[in-house]
């Protein structure tokens, strides 16, 4: 793994040796051109006297350390990225002086220039131990410190940090050439901002560059006045401004919804929220100042998925100025502590405080979705996960850690209840404000208020790997009603354990009126054991659906009786509710890759849910399985039959749907997907979308969507590189240079493919956004004929990429340049083969590369299953 690593026991040690209290003085001079930068780090700190210990700094160069007033040559104390610290007194001082590089892989202090105007813009991302890239520091979750930023940078820029600016002052230093990009020379000004309160390194941040603004103020729950504001680049600044008064309304909603929740005011100086460009994430919760990632900047249509998934992100980063920053756990097996309640809470909050009011489906079509996938994989791990190095850190921000964390979440509280819960949490915030703390404090303080003993919750919930099925038993009377009714619990034999579920059976009939099958009764219960009778039905009309699970919960794999899954298959889109919809199509969708369901049938009730299917989000997701079945788990000798029977569904679906409505718009996006070469009903469609020849009325032919339509007819050939960079050239900008990557990588020839290998791989001037777009691109076309040739080239260069690169680029490059369009019995071949023979591998590398291998085993299975069924795709 590139960079330096740092164990648990590493910093351990560090912490029984580093004493507070920790205070940091950070100078940083942006002005020295467009490659490096200057950093000058004081810190003042306790020790234990006569002990050791180390800085981590990732630099270039350093050129000074002062220890205790003494000069120490940094060529002896500076090696490995750390800086040792001998012979400590019990008050400390050290000054480090760093040439520091900008980054252009959205870890550090992040460099992007804008194509469109010349523009550079600055941003830090330091989670998880990327602060030291940027200066001196013991970079540890709990070693909280003050910390004081100094930064010089150009007058013409704005300087923003996790607190207000005390003070600026202009200089008479020039910049140096380089640090506007192609703009001439400028004097620099110095900005000075308040120290923070007690906080982790990983949260501090520091952005500048010529910002678009916007201010305005929240009156706090305790009575201060919180300045707020809102910032992206100059050239989004005209479409930003549509939604900012959206979003300053969304964030302050949140204020108020978390502080009556937790009885906790918000509790820091002010709260900014920037968006920045070229982000390797959704967003970072520094504190007082969120980072986004700009594409949540809406320039083209984009759907209603989309818009309310920018909705929750806000609240999530708002909730971790909480969960996080407010208390922080003290080393990483505790991310969840952050994570899994963001993202509970972003959710809840959504739900209860905006127009969203079906987030609960969304997060069971979405988050949940991605559980389900990762928990059955061999990769799995405990929500609270064995953590002994940063290498370990990195691979756990999953969907572990966020929709199973935030899961059981949802599930404690149908156990502890709602206001025994939240009153556990107000104690727990206020325990541990500015402090670091663990699982088993957080349970001490909800044991207290709820009376349930949670130690045993937590070992099965928290510290067990795995997912567990509840399948229903139903028997019925002669008389129609429900004689016996009995929840039967599965677990894995790689994860035995069964979890005790608090949970609902809902009862399912048409409606005679109106034609939709509703909910008609409601049975909520404990389930605990192999098998738990539900008493209460007994006696009850047997319902035309049962839905264990209503209302979603608990965390679980479902399986239905036989007549409810018929009546599913057939009806699921006739349900009324968005979140039983969402329940059913999920249980529907696993049912499928586990080889269960026959792709012929859970196609079918796709197309159908997708003719009605209102929440944006099951919407979004039922369109991408969809497409995973069609191209991955059909009988591959009528694959392309029905690849062109979906594609011409979806696009019938587009032309009936409401013009200009999300639906349109998911329709035909998808659609574009479904191109071979050699289809020229496809590329006629397509040509005429982009000229204007064939209207779908309501559709707009807008930026972003020109570019899928672009991308589309490179994907089948029918436009050269020349027609891509004609279009580029048409709005030369950083997201249509991204878009221009990809279309050139998705073209359908060996070329096109060769070089997005070599480009994705060895092009060190691309950055992580467009190394995305690269592999993307690469990845796409559904041919096992392009894709064959790069399942040796994979496994062959997987280490070469694991130790050439930071760990984003590598996780982008070993994820995106998956061939999963080659034969999986190769993949499967290969794979294995390299997992045996890399046994010693770092733990997050075999962790990447065991998921694609495994993804591929499941598509070998899946497959050969519905090839043994002959089943055909009904007209």
């Amino acid at each position: 793994m590139p960079g330096a690593n740092l164990t648990r026991v590493e910093a351990e040690e560090r912490k029984s040796i580093v004493q507070y209290p920790i205070h940091y003085s950070v100078d940083l001079d942006l002005t020295q051109g467009d490659t490096t930068f200057v950093s000058t780090s004081t810190i003042q700190f306790g020790a234990k006297a006569g002990e050791s210990t180390f800085l981590d700094l990732i630099a270039d160069e350093v050129t000074s350390v002062t220890l205790n007033g003494e000069s120490v040559e940094p060529g002896e104390v500076f090696a490995d990225d750390r800086i040792a610290l001998n012979n400590l007194r019990e008050r400390n001082e050290v000054v480090v002086t760093a040439v520091c590089r900008y980054s252009t892989t959205g870890e550090g202090l992040h460099r992007s220039v804008d194509p469109s105007d010349g523009n550079v813009y600055l941003y830090s991302q330091f989670e998880v131990p990327d602060a030291r890239r940027v200066y001196a520091v013991f970079d540890q979750p709990d070693l909280k410190a003050v910390f004081r930023f100094s930064v010089l940078a150009p007058c013409s820029w704005i300087v923003t940090s996790n607190m207000p600016v005390e003070r600026t002052e202009d200089t008479d230093q020039m910049t140096l050439d380089g640090t506007l990009g192609t703009k001439p020379a400028e004097h620099a000004k110095r900005w000075t901002f308040a120290p923070t309160p007690t906080m982790s390194s990983y949260l501090t941040a520091i952005c500048a560059g010529p910002y678009a603004e916007w201010h305005t103020t929240y009156q706090n729950e305790d009575g201060r006045t919180i300045p707020m504001a809102q910032y992206c680049r100059q050239a989004l600044k005209d479409d930003f401004a549509k939604d900012v008064d959206y979003l300053f309304d969304i964030t302050k909603k949140g204020f108020a919804f978390y502080a009556k929740t937790w009885g906790v005011p918000y509790p820091y100086a002010k709260y900014d929220q920037i968006y920045v460009p070229e982000y390797n994430a959704g967003a970072m919760e520094n504190i007082g100042m969120v980072t986004i990632r700009d594409s949540y900047v809406f320039s083209s249509k984009v759907t209603d998925a989309l818009a309310e998934r920018r909705v929750v992100t806000v609240l999530h980063e708002l909730a971790h100025m909480w969960f996080g920053d407010y208390v922080t756990m003290k080393w990483w097996n505790d991310l969840w502590l952050n994570e899994s309640f963001a993202e509970f809470t972003s959710t809840l909050a959504t739900a209860e405080a905006t127009e969203w009011k079906d987030a609960w489906a969304t997060f069971c079509s979405g988050e949940k979705s991605w559980a389900l996938n990762q928990d059955q994989l061999s990769t799995t791990h405990p929500i609270v996960a064995p953590i002994n190095d940063l290498n370990d850190t990195y691979v756990n921000f999953d969907g572990i850690t966020y929709a199973k964390g935030a899961s059981v979440l949802k599930q404690l509280v149908a156990y502890v209840g709602r206001s025994e819960f939240f009153e556990g949490i107000n104690h727990y915030l206020y325990r541990h404000a500015y402090s670091n703390a663990t699982l088993n404090d957080l349970l001490t303080e909800l044991e207290g208020t709820s009376g349930r003993d949670l130690k045993t919750w937590s070992a099965q919930w928290l510290e067990q790997a795995g997912i567990n099925t509840i399948a229903t038993d139903l028997h019925t009377a002669q008389d129609g009603t429900i004689s016996e009714l009995t929840l039967h619990q599965f677990a894995p034999t790689d994860h035995p354990v069964l979890r005790e579920h608090r949970l609902a059976v809902g009862f399912y009939n048409e409606d005679e009126e109106s034609g939709k099958v509703v909910r008609t009764d409601r049975i909520e219960l404990d389930v605990d054991g192999e098998a738990t009778t539900v008493t209460e039905a007994a006696g009850k009309p047997r319902p035309q659906f049962l839905l264990t699970n209503d209302d979603d919960l608990t965390y679980t794999k479902l399986r239905f009786d036989d007549e409810s899954l018929a009546f599913a298959t057939a009806n699921l889109y006739r349900f009324d509710d968005a979140l039983a919809r969402a329940v059913i199509w999920l249980a529907l969708w696993d049912m499928t890759r586990d080889g269960e369901l026959a792709a012929s049938d859970f196609i079918g009730t796709t197309l159908k849910l997708l003719s009605t299917e209102t929440e944006s989000t099951t919407f979004r997701y039922a369109l991408a399985c969809l497409s995973t079945t069609v191209w991955h788990y059909t009988d591959r000798t009528k694959r392309a039959a029905i690849a062109q029977h979906t594609a011409q569904a979806l696009l019938d679906l587009a032309k009936q749907a409401p013009a200009g409505s999300d639906m349109q718009f998911q329709l035909i996006s998808a659609y574009l997907t479904y191109g071979v070469e050699g289809d020229s009903a496809f590329a006629d469609t397509v040509r005429g979308l982009l000229s204007g020849s064939l209207v779908l009325e309501g559709l707009e032919l807008d930026n972003n969507f020109r570019w899928s339509l672009v991308r589309a007819l490179s994907s089948i050939n029918a436009i050269d590189e020349a027609d891509i960079q004609q279009e580029l050239e048409r709005k030369d900008t950083t997201e249509n240079r991204e878009f221009a990557l990809a279309a050139r990588a998705a073209r359908a020839t060996a070329e096109a493919k060769a070089w997005a290998w070599n480009e994705a791989i060895h092009d060190e001037v691309l950055t992580n956004a467009q190394l995305e777009s690269v592999a993307g691109g690469f990845a796409s076309t559904p041919s096992q004929e392009l894709a064959e040739p790069y399942v040796k080239e994979y496994f062959d260069s997987a280490e070469w990429i694991w130790n050439h690169k930071t760990f984003h680029m590598a996780e982008a490059l070993l994820e995106g340049l998956y061939p999963r369009y080659a034969d999986p019995a190769t993949l499967v071949e290969l794979g294995d083969k390299w997992l045996a023979s890399h046994a010693d591998a770092d733990n997050a590398l075999r962790r990447l590369i065991s998921a694609n291998v495994e993804s591929s085993h499941r598509t070998k299975m899946v497959a050969d299953f519905n090839a043994s069924l002959n089943d055909d795709i009904d007209e």
